[in-house]
């Protein structure tokens, strides 16, 4: 049996997705959560092989909560839902951690075939994603210093540039103060910048705001 949790800030959508799973004989929905402080709760409690995340939620994005996730639970194998098209996240998700992305208005079928494809450690990649990803080792675009920041290097360097302090972001990602400083420098060597203005500057000129 495959052990499902399903954290989605909408409770139609929830819904959905859960009478989606149920259909299946080999899938259990163990739990719901519609955002992260009810997830981590759940999470301790609620056996999960799969967690299907939705990447657009109130407070903490889904990326935030994947790598929060990964890093605490790194057994469980994160299936990122949304309504988004593939093109605007999928590969984003997947260097993150995430072992596949499956768009919520989609085939549902396709949605049970992602939760068993995940639950056995591969990659779950629509026709779509595929092909980006064979486009992106074929035909690779210039590469931009910000590509080589870790997720949680690109996080801190968005929440900088949209003015928060640095306690306020360690809070936010539930790190130490001391972590994010150590991020934040990461952030300033990889991009070759000397302080929060520049960076404030390289993220809206690169749209990372």
């Amino acid at each position: 049996m495959i052990d499902v949790v399903i954290c989605d800030d909408h409770a139609v959508l929830r819904r959905g997705i859960r009478d989606t799973l149920s259909e299946a004989t080999d899938i259990k929905v163990r739990a719901e959560a519609a955002g992260y402080t009810e997830l981590r709760e759940v999470l301790r409690t609620t056996p999960c092989h799969v967690l299907l995340l939705d990447i657009n939620m109130p407070g903490r994005n889904g990326l935030e909560v994947l790598v929060s996730v990964r890093e605490s639970y790194p057994e469980i194998k994160v299936l990122m839902v949304s309504m988004y098209p593939e093109d605007q996240y999928a590969l984003r998700c997947l260097k993150a951690g995430a072992h596949g992305y499956a768009n919520k208005a989609g085939d549902p079928l396709q949605l049970v075939e992602a939760v068993r494809v995940v639950s056995m450690g591969r990659k779950f990649l629509t026709p779509e994603v595929a092909q980006m990803l064979a486009d992106s080792f074929s035909q690779p675009a210039p590469e931009v210093p910000h590509e080589s920041l870790s997720e949680r290097e690109m996080q801190t360097l968005q929440k900088i540039a949209t003015g928060k302090r640095l306690t306020d972001i360690a809070e936010e990602l539930m790190l130490s103060p001391k972590t994010v400083s150590v991020y934040r420098a990461r952030v300033l060597e990889k991009l070759q910048l000397s302080n929060n203005a520049e960076l404030t500057v390289y993220a809206i000129r690169n749209n990372l705001v």
